[in-house]
């Protein structure tokens, strides 16, 4: 017998104006993805083939985030005023028409909840056969939050607001997570009875909870308060991130990921590191990063949307973004890769060398203090220290190409459109304005010449301008 259809809505509405910031709440980050997100990703993970998000403080950006990250799989509803958590609710069910099974209701602020939570609470409402599952916790500062009614045999027989409850309701220390599973049918069926007559003049979706108890009941699961908190303002927004960096730390450590220090590990969801890795403190890895087997991701580093290939070790304080560094290739301490930088393997660059949009060969080696843009680099080609792709004319980039083989002398410039041809020189100190044809050598150095004795001179004429200065403007006693 197949499960029935599942389906999840999600509530983001809010402004979340205890942040304090011009982001909607639900658009705060952790670990790479927005709160509302990890909400979505917990729903479809659990099995959810619909997922319908409540939309209404800056809806604008948060479907388009949603959108981005998900595509189709998501679908929006639009609450136009705050009317409470049934009437979010009531908005959404127009977008699951035809539709029957099962409905999660996630809150868009919980970013610690995991799908195995979800699918468990779903089991419970099948194997009960009950309108509602709903996760609860017990909290020893309940204040603010819903508190759980059971009857004598222990039955969830309603949820009071902090607000509507009375003195010897609020000494109940299990309380509401916000997290529901419904019979689809059940709340078509009992939404439209909800009223506003309680304290905050709102339609309560806790309230069919009370309506669920003569109607085949609900059944009440007590989740753990690390999952099921939610965040309210910034201090609450660290303390689940530190949580979420946790689990994804030790997640890689079962995993064969050798990680230095997790607590000083930060790394998004979205990165995939294979097993036999090693990573160092201190070490931010964002987006959709990719490490590949025995790479070794050494102090400081920050790579953002960065394939690594295999046995690749990337050096001290290295920063990197939207680049792909081959197998055994070596980049750092203090480099720079810059969006469309491509490392072929076993390829070096080095201190203090920043690239961008430029392809390095097999085997060549941007060693020290380089700037490398716009460039076609071939195999087997060193670039001197000092060097400097002049890439932009103040209109337009253009570029640089280095043949297999080539040889750049230190403290060259390529000004660019330019090519070096195959085993071609350029010796040291070298400003290349027009092509080097293959293994020809290029220089532009201007004459040395060498003045027998000037240099004392020299040394005479400055003691003598210092002392005139000295007579003129002496410092006071």
């Amino acid at each position: 017998m197949s499960k029935p259809e599942l389906s999840a809505i999600v509530l983001a509405a809010g402004q979340g104006t205890r942040m304090r910031s011009a982001t909607p709440k639900v658009l705060h980050r952790i670990a790479g993805r927005a709160l509302v997100a990890w909400s979505v990703r917990a729903a479809l993970d659990a099995g959810a083939s619909k997922v319908v998000v409540v939309v209404g403080h800056a809806r604008e950006q948060v479907e388009a985030e949603l959108r981005r990250v998900f595509g189709d799989r998501v679908s929006f509803a639009h609450q136009k005023e705050q009317r409470g958590t049934g009437d979010a609710v009531a908005c959404a069910l127009t977008l699951l028409e035809g539709r029957g099974g099962h409905v999660f209701v996630l809150n868009g602020d919980c970013p610690l909840l995991e799908a195995i939570t979800l699918t468990q609470l779903e089991s419970a409402a099948r194997e009960s056969k009950k309108p509602v599952a709903l996760l609860t916790l017990e909290l020893e500062e309940p204040r603010g939050y819903g508190r759980i009614l059971r009857d004598e045999l222990g039955a969830v027989r309603g949820i009071r607001e902090h607000k509507d409850a009375s003195v010897t309701e609020q000494m109940i220390t299990e309380v509401n997570s916000g997290t529901y599973l419904f019979d689809l049918d059940f709340v078509r069926r009992t939404i439209r009875d909800l009223s506003t007559d309680n304290a905050a003049g709102e339609l309560y979706l806790t309230d069919l909870v009370a309506r669920a108890y003569g109607d085949g009941g609900s059944v009440g699961l007590v989740g753990a308060p690390e999952e099921l908190r939610g965040v309210n303002d910034r201090a609450e927004l660290a303390g689940c991130a530190t949580i979420r960096r946790r689990r994804i730390a030790r997640a890689l450590g079962r995993a064969g990921v050798l990680l230095e220090d997790p607590e000083t590990a930060y790394i998004d969801a979205d990165v995939t590191i294979a097993a036999d890795v090693t990573i160092h403190a201190n070490v931010h890895l964002r987006g959709n990063t990719v490490i590949e087997t025995g790479v070794t991701i050494d102090v400081g580093s920050v790579l953002t949307d960065v394939f690594v290939g295999e046995r690749a070790h990337v050096r001290p304080y290295t920063v990197a973004e939207a680049s792909r560094i081959g197998t055994n290739a070596e980049v750092g301490p203090f480099s720079h890769l810059r969006s469309k930088t491509d490392l072929g393997a076993k390829s070096k660059v080095g201190n203090f060398t920043e690239t961008k949009n430029t392809k390095i060969g097999e085997g060549s080696k941007v060693n020290h203090l380089a700037y490398v843009g716009d460039g076609l680099i071939g195999a087997d080609v060193n670039v001197g220290a000092g060097t400097i792709f002049c890439n932009y004319d103040g209109f337009v980039k253009n570029t640089t190409v280095l043949e297999d083989g080539v040889f750049i002398g230190s403290d060259s410039q390529l000004v660019a459109p330019v090519r070096v041809g195959k085993n071609a020189y350029v010796a040291s100190g070298t400003t290349v304005t027009r092509d080097v044809p293959e293994n020809a050598l290029a220089i532009s150095r201007t004459k040395q010449d060498n003045k027998e004795g000037l240099a004392e001179k020299l040394r005479a004429r400055g003691r003598a301008a210092k002392a005139a200065q000295v007579a003129k403007n002496p410092k006071p006693t």
